[in-house]
């Protein structure tokens, strides 16, 4: 298990957590510089808090993230749009609770 830090174009921050080694492995090769193409983050969002995310009432479920180079636009959106508008997400905003905000990227892992 691993947490992460991204921000997208806000400059809000946002924390994950990564519980399958692969993509720890992936998200380290990101921040190394390694990996320049599958960059942004992708997963389900769940409409909780979590201690290790604070300041926000919702999180990316560990088991469904993902790294893309490019997603479909029905799923990109800000951090703080999606907080802003978080009872809305899961219908036509986000549809199967789908979060790729595209502007976002990896800052640091948290130890």
């Amino acid at each position: 298990m691993a947490d992460f830090a991204f921000t997208d174009y806000s400059g809000k921050e946002f924390i994950i957590r990564l519980t399958n080694e692969q993509r720890i492995e992936e998200a380290r090769r990101i921040l190394s510089g390694a990996e320049q193409m599958s960059v942004h983050v992708m997963g389900r969002i769940r409409k909780q808090p979590v201690d290790y995310n604070p300041g926000w009432t919702f999180h990316l479920d560990p088991d469904t993230i993902t790294f893309f180079t490019v997603a479909i636009e029905v799923c990109d959106a800000s951090i703080i749009y999606v907080e802003d508008h978080l009872d809305e997400a899961c219908g036509a905003f986000l549809p199967g609770c789908m979060w790729c905000p595209w502007s976002s990227r990896l800052t640091r892992e948290i130890r």
